[in-house]
């Protein structure tokens, strides 16, 4: 079968935009490796309609069943090569032979934050400790906050958060140098530093309370920031296509329809440059949908 649009990554964007283009009525297939930044939120906070926030999980949940009532086919899977034959994609599949054929292509494969993995810390992720100070700055207002972090990325998370709250302690997990400046200016702004690494994450239902130091010291908190810089961008498949990237690896797309530099290929999401927000990243679903479907009712691929 020789599909409209084949979407990889069934996260946030990519779900939206099978929405879109389900509503188009064109014949559309969702990829989704089954794991990324929306699988692991607990919590988004900060989303038109949600006030008491709502899970990763429950927003994928229902997404991915709007999208099926519209006959948006889903597929679980890790594609490991994309490439363009003629007028036509062929994504390739990890352990399948079977070859899916598209006339358009979008990414939706997000990013993955670097972090220590210790499972009390995964399971505050949304609820209690925040990766990102413009979605949830907010949470930690008046709160006593640890940043689990790594060198200057640590530190200039904790000049930022100085917005909601007074009560802060940097962990510098790495015990990556941080500048003499930039240790100046934590003293100067009451941000106490520790530089020595944590071995465990002290939580109650999700509720982070405190982290244990190598030394056995315990630091006591009521809400949580990691900062360790460094994600991982999910565009390997897009530098297989010739698709544009910054030096960072996000992607670079065309403000008004989110095409990449290849053309019939789109991207949305966290994986494109300035993204990071749940609703930049539905509204860069439906916009990338928008153009997909004009790109086909024009015949235009």
């Amino acid at each position: 079968m020789l599909y409209d649009c084949i979407i990889i990554g069934g996260g946030i964007a990519g779900l939206q935009a099978a929405i879109q283009l389900g509503r188009y009525e064109h014949d559309v297939l969702v990829i989704d490796k089954g794991e990324g930044r929306s699988t692991l939120c607990k919590g988004y906070h900060n989303l038109l309609g949600w006030p008491n926030g709502i899970s990763g999980s429950k927003l994928r949940e229902l997404g991915k069943n709007h999208a099926e009532s519209l006959d948006v086919e889903f597929l679980q899977g890790e594609v490991i090569q994309a490439e363009k034959k003629s007028e036509q994609f062929h994504i390739s599949l990890k352990d399948q032979k079977q070859v899916y054929k598209g006339k358009t292509i979008l990414l939706a494969t997000g990013i993955l934050d670097r972090m220590p993995h210790f499972p009390n810390l995964i399971s505050c992720l949304g609820l209690s400790v925040y990766v990102c100070p413009d979605c949830d700055g907010y949470e930690v207002k008046n709160k006593k906050t640890i940043i689990l972090g790594s060198g200057e990325v640590g530190a200039n998370m904790a000049f930022t958060l100085k917005q909601w709250t007074d009560e802060l302690v940097y962990i510098n997990h790495e015990q990556k140098q941080i500048s003499s400046n930039t240790r100046k200016k934590l003293d100067e702004t009451k941000v106490y530093y520790i530089e020595e690494p944590f071995e465990e994450v002290l939580e109650t239902r999700g509720m982070i309370y405190g982290v244990v130091l190598m030394s056995g010291e315990v630091i006591h908190c009521e809400r949580g920031f990691i900062a360790f810089g460094g994600n991982d961008v999910k565009s390997s498949l897009a530098s297989q296509m010739g698709v544009e990237r910054q030096e960072n690896k996000h992607i670079i797309t065309d403000p008004r329809t989110k095409m990449t530099s290849v053309k019939h290929v789109w991207s949305a999401g966290d994986v494109n440059v300035h993204s990071e927000q749940v609703s930049i990243a539905m509204g860069e679903g439906s916009q990338a949908a928008i153009w997909i479907h004009k790109s086909l009712v024009n015949n235009s691929y």
